[in-house]
C-alpha cells in the first residue's frame, strides 16, 4: 500500500515538473511585453523666497607684529679623526683535490 502511494506521488511530481518546464519554455519564447503606465502629472514646485542677506561685522585689523630674529647657533670645532687601522687579510685555504669516483668493473 505504501509503495502504491509513493508511485502515485512520484507520478504526480513528474507530471507537475513536466508542466512547469513546458510553461517556462513557452515564457522564454514570448517577446517581452512592458506594460504602459500613464505618466503622472506633478504639481509645479513652489518658488523659494529670497531671504535678506545679513550684514557681517568687519574684523578689526591686528597690528603687524615684528618677529625677533632667531639666535645663531654656536659653531662646533671640527675634530679630525685618526685613520682606521688596516684589517689583516684572511689567509686562503687551499682546496683539496677531489677523488674521481671509481666504478666497479662490469660483472660477467
Amino acid at each position: 500500500m505504501a509503495s502504491f502511494k509513493f508511485l502515485i506521488f512520484a507520478a504526480f511530481f513528474i507530471a507537475l515538473s513536466f508542466d512547469v518546464g513546458l510553461a517556462a519554455r513557452h515564457l522564454q519564447q514570448l517577446p517581452p511585453s512592458v506594460p504602459k503606465f500613464p505618466k503622472p502629472t506633478l504639481p509645479p514646485l513652489p518658488s523659494v523666497p529670497t531671504l535678506p542677506q545679513p550684514t557681517l561685522p568687519t574684523n578689526p585689523s591686528l597690528p603687524n607684529a615684528t618677529v625677533p630674529p632667531l639666535p645663531s647657533l654656536p659653531t662646533v670645532p671640527k675634530v679630525a679623526l685618526p685613520p682606521l687601522p688596516n684589517i689583516p687579510t684572511i689567509p686562503t685555504i687551499p682546496t683539496i683535490p677531489s677523488i674521481p669516483f671509481l666504478s666497479s668493473p662490469p660483472g660477467n
